[in-house]
């Protein structure tokens, strides 16, 4: 990805994936992902994996994601999780740890980025949930998330396998606003650049927008 997100609407509308990174993806040895992500292979030009609570499948040959509907995979629409899904295969290496250094956006080596216009899409969130942190809780069951015992309701989303967005939020009252804040494993910059992080939050706060 490049620094031009800002062109493009916040649900991903009009966001195409180069060229360069599908050819770059199809060099990758299959099987070697499959150890690194803990994707499925289902046939030499297919990977499945899950995205929150539903099932997705990278299709090499094609150059495309699909879904799961009914029993047949069908080309899923879905431009922000395309691109992060192919980003991510094309960078990762190795099996990083999860849960062992968590940190604010700030406190990536790109958090500068992370400003104005490129500010994580979280708001729908807290003007959503704010006041009512069991519905949150029960969304976040719901997409697959589990639980932690962090702010007053937060939790661990897995948009990738070995990829996880933690979600915290704090309930509004006549006082303070509801807040939420995301933080993430320090290693989700060895696989994502600054704007496939913020397309990636984009991506999971849609699917808790769309319960």
């Amino acid at each position: 990805m490049s620094d031009e997100t800002e062109k493009y609407a916040s649900n991903g509308s009009h966001l195409p994936v180069a060229d360069q990174y599908w050819e770059s993806l199809q060099k990758r040895d299959r099987m070697d992902l499959v150890n690194v992500t803990f994707f499925d292979p289902l046939d030499e030009d297919r990977l499945q994996f899950r995205f929150l609570n539903k099932k997705r499948c990278v299709d090499f040959s094609k150059r495309c994601l699909l879904e799961r509907v009914g029993n047949h995979w069908a080309v899923s629409d879905d431009p922000l999780l395309t691109l992060a899904t192919v980003v991510y295969l094309n960078n990762i290496r190795a099996v990083y740890p999860m849960g062992q250094d968590i940190v604010g956006v700030k406190d990536l080596k790109e958090g500068h980025f992370f400003v104005g216009p490129h500010e994580l899409q979280v708001d729908p969130i807290p003007d959503r949930y704010g006041h009512n942190p069991e519905s949150f809780k029960r969304a976040a069951e719901a997409l697959g998330g589990n639980p932690l015992d962090m702010a007053d309701v937060a939790c661990r989303m897995l948009p990738f396998p070995r990829v996880p967005l933690y979600y915290l939020l704090w309930r509004g009252d006549e006082e303070f606003a509801p807040a939420v804040k995301v933080l993430f494993d320090r290693s989700i910059e060895n696989t994502f650049p600054a704007d496939a992080i913020w397309g990636l939050v984009s991506r999971v706060t849609m699917a808790f927008l769309d319960l």
